[in-house]
């Protein structure tokens, strides 16, 4: 039988009650064996399925959600973290093209000067975990379909994208 939805919520909810963010790497993995499951894919993502996303779970439990995102040719994101919180990106069609960057300055400055430490695509059926904190950004030269998971509800909490017009990092919640 193959792997599905439902054995990834299982694993999830197993895996960040055992281990927290030590086992991003674990979801990442678990997360693959999902997106190599093409009825799952299938399921979830038409040609047709419009741009945004969708919760496919909640875990009330750990606070995890699952969601679905379609994104347009052309999308990209800001550099931005996730906060206190952490995700696991991973590609079910098409790929994105992501960049983690680093901060070259001290924190205490006002201004945040960045720069990419390492970019790579994330293709189909492949899946990365970022970390709280980790800044990150995303870009989709093709339309793809992506399911992200992530640690709480992000509007929720603190996060930060960059500003390049200030060269800040600006809190929104």
């Amino acid at each position: 039988m193959a792997y599905a939805l439902d054995d990834f919520c299982t694993d999830l909810n197993r895996i960040v009650k055992a281990e927290g963010v030590a086992g991003l790497s674990h979801i990442a993995e678990k997360l693959e064996k999902l997106l190599g499951n093409p009825a799952f894919v299938a399921e979830t993502f038409t040609d047709d399925t419009p741009k945004g996303k969708r919760t496919l779970h909640f875990d009330a439990e750990t606070g995890a959600y699952v969601l679905a995102h379609v994104h347009l040719p052309g999308q990209r994101g800001k550099p931005h973290s996730h906060g206190a919180s952490w995700a696991v990106y991973g590609n079910a069609r098409g790929y994105t093209k992501m960049i983690e960057w680093a901060r070259t300055n001290p924190e205490a400055e006002t201004h945040s000067v960045l720069r990419p430490n390492i970019a790579y695509r994330l293709e189909a059926g492949e899946a990365r975990a970022y970390g709280p904190h980790v800044v990150h950004s995303t870009e989709h030269p093709e339309k793809a379909w992506v399911i992200r998971v992530t640690g709480t509800k992000f509007s929720d909490i603190p996060r930060y994208h960059f500003n390049p017009e200030t060269d800040t990092l600006i809190e929104t919640v």
